[in-house]
């Protein structure tokens, strides 16, 4: 890996990244740490995986943007040109830029590396547990939506909307996460991060 590639790296999100309440920088630093994490377990290539890591968010479309699904894509085509004025090794830049396009949830592209795999796990992990509850009520409150529906704070009895209730979210998206992780480490990391959201919202139900 070239000389103090890892300082670059921070600085250039550091100055470019388009930050929103979903994906700063904080969100970067912890898939980051658990992608390295990860790393370790799965015998990657740290050399493709940090730079996924760290640049996978370099660009991203707002939650409700129509394009939304597409910011992976920007998002690996701006890291490129980014690692390629560093003189990054050439022989690395399209296995970064799969791994970073294949991270979206929304763009629902198939990861095809190990590294693809660590960076949609640690991303979607990120999305999980006690920082995925705050991200969630984070977002949807900036959104202008409801935390709970009142008659049925936890669809037990109606079709989930998250563009209506965050809580919701939960069951359109985040509790399906768990299923979707690849690598064995992130299975056991991303059950006990949904067990803790279930009894989150048990006790919130207890309260409402």
């Amino acid at each position: 890996m070239i000389e103090n590639v890892e300082d670059q790296l921070i600085e250039f999100i550091k100055i470019e990244m388009q930050q929103d309440l979903a994906h700063d920088i904080n969100h970067v630093f912890r898939v980051v740490n658990i992608a390295k994490e990860l790393c370790l377990c799965e015998g990657a290539n740290m050399e493709i995986l940090l730079p996924a890591a760290y640049l996978h968010d370099c660009f991203s479309f707002a939650k409700n943007h129509p394009d939304r699904a597409q910011s992976s894509l920007y998002a690996a085509d701006k890291a490129i040109t980014f690692l390629a004025s560093i003189y990054y090794p050439v022989a690395l830049l399209p296995a970064i830029h799969h791994a970073i396009v294949a991270h979206s949830y929304s763009a629902n592209v198939e990861p095809k590396s190990v590294e693809a795999q660590i960076v949609q796990d640690a991303d979607r992990l990120d999305a999980l547990g006690a920082i995925g509850i705050a991200r969630c009520i984070q977002v949807s409150t900036r959104l202008g939506v409801n935390l709970y529906c009142n008659d049925d704070p936890l669809c037990q009895f109606r079709q989930p909307d998250d563009t209506q209730y965050a809580l919701d979210h939960f069951k359109t998206k985040l509790f399906n996460l768990a299923e979707s992780m690849h690598t064995q480490s992130a299975k056991i990391e991303a059950k006990k991060r949904t067990e803790f959201m279930k009894i989150y919202l048990a006790q919130l139900n207890n309260e409402i």
